[in-house]
């Protein structure tokens, strides 16, 4: 599957890798950290709060990962116009990228506003309902900023400038602090809305990130930018640009939305056991949430370079990307178990005072600890693919390992026998071990696809 890579070339894609994967970390961590910032402040008011905004997240998060998933098909869009070096399709592609995402961005709105209505259904304790729905009302505002700013980030980060986003994150993060406590306790004439508040400083920092990019992105005289400029003759929505953005996009969205809701209904599944396994299970997965920002990180980064070489239809090259990947891929993944095993008690200390909840929270994050490997691969391969433009077959995928296999074995281990909260681990990591499996599979299939098929090119070019 993968051609040998001699240690110089490891080095030299190493180096590009790390360049590009550092400040997409970065900003990876503050957009996870908002959650994980909620999750410690409403933490610090009750169990119940905790707990409500738990079970909005999990229904805000997927909807945020899909609208985001289906417009960061810019960034291989763009990344192959500038491996083929027309640079002159960039400020088009992300036109078309930002009318799209105002109709993502107000559908979004609607239908975050509309899910509280579900909760009952959902089997969400009433005493948890009224928190989580005032959560979601407030959040919902900040849906078509997240929409924007999905686009002008993969703007950035295709023209292989992801620092500005970083810095911006950071500001955002750092905003969000004083936000959340203003809202929570209801200081300088606001309303006290305890955990719910988390949602309106959540919508309120999303507003100031898009602000901010957009005004770096306008102005700003770095070469990249000044030659790919977007504000200026701005082009009517032109259907066949918007169409392979979501033939490209769509399943993108939808397997990220496949695996984060996988995730995130996890404080729904587990909420009838009351909220303190809630609470737990929220701890335990803010924190490999926050772990699971470095392989994807990584995988975004790998989508930027594959996209290069995909442009060029250099499969060589693109192998080469791919094994210096997943070598990291594996390292970064052992680093992670380690951590979790040495560090289990103050990761969980680090989110709650309640001594149940640790305890809880620690158990659960040996399970944690067991499936860093397997979904550090599958997101990583799952990465190289975007860049090769290959995400309908991945999404299928995707659906059949998270929706088919993983979610309902979660519910019958939680809800229909003695197993509790731990049992929706355990299908995690049935879930992510056979998807890292076939997607595998369907990589070195498409990699023999398009080695037949540009080795003819090149031979009818030749003739």
């Amino acid at each position: 599957m993968v051609s040998p890579i001699s240690f110089t070339d490891f080095k030299s894609y190493s180096l590009r890798l790390g360049v590009l994967a550092l400040p997409i970390l970065i900003t990876q961590f503050c957009q996870a950290a908002l959650g994980v910032v909620d999750a410690i402040m409403a933490g610090r008011v009750s169990a119940l709060d905790l707990a409500a905004v738990a079970v909005g997240a999990g229904i805000w998060l997927p909807l945020f990962l899909l609208a985001t998933g289906i417009l960061i098909a810019t960034t291989p869009l763009i990344g192959e116009a500038i491996g083929q070096n027309n640079y002159a399709r960039v400020p088009h592609i992300t036109q078309q990228s930002l009318w799209t995402a105002s109709v993502i961005g107000v559908l979004g709105f609607i239908i975050v506003n509309l899910a509280p209505n579900v909760l009952g259904m959902m089997g969400v304790p009433a005493d948890i309902q009224p928190i989580a729905t005032q959560y979601l009302h407030g959040v919902s505002f900040g849906f078509p900023a997240l929409a924007i700013y999905a686009v002008l980030r993969s703007y950035c980060e295709a023209l292989g400038r992801p620092e500005p986003v970083t810095v911006i994150s950071v500001i955002g993060l750092l905003a969000d602090i004083p936000l959340n406590y203003i809202f929570i306790h209801g200081l300088f004439g606001m309303p006290e809305m305890g955990g719910a508040g988390c949602g309106v400083a959540t919508a309120i920092v999303l507003w100031i990130n898009v602000i901010l990019l957009a005004a770096y992105t306008a102005f700003t005289k770095r070469q990249q930018f000044a030659s790919t400029r977007f504000f200026y003759n701005f082009a009517a929505p032109n259907r066949t640009q918007i169409k392979k953005l979501l033939k490209l996009g769509l399943p993108i969205g939808i397997s990220i939305f496949f695996e984060a809701s996988l995730f995130s209904l996890g404080a729904l599944v587990i909420s009838p056991l009351g909220a303190l396994a809630t609470a737990s299970h929220q701890v335990a997965l803010s924190v490999t949430s926050q772990l699971f920002m470095i392989p994807i990180s990584v995988a975004m980064a790998l989508t930027i370079m594959v996209s290069n070489r995909f442009g060029e239809k250099n499969l060589t090259a693109v192998r080469h990307v791919q094994a210096t990947g997943l070598i990291w891929t594996v390292i970064i993944a052992f680093i992670s178990m380690l951590g979790i095993w040495l560090f289990r008690p103050q990761l969980a200390a680090a989110f709650t005072d309640n001594i149940e909840v640790r305890a809880q929270a620690m158990h659960l994050l040996i399970f944690a600890l067991i499936y860093q490997l397997f979904d550090g691969w599958q997101v990583n391969v799952a990465g190289i693919l975007r860049g090769m433009q290959d995400t309908t077959v991945p999404m299928w995928v995707t659906l059949f390992c998270y929706w088919i296999v993983a979610l309902p074995l979660g519910i019958y281990l939680v809800r229909f026998t003695e197993v509790g909260a731990q049992g929706f681990w355990m299908a995690l990591i049935a879930g992510l071990f056979l998807s890292s499996i076939l997607l595998t599979l369907r990589l070195y299939y498409q990699q023999k696809r398009l080695h037949i098929h540009w080795t003819a090119e090149a031979a009818e070019v030749s003739n």
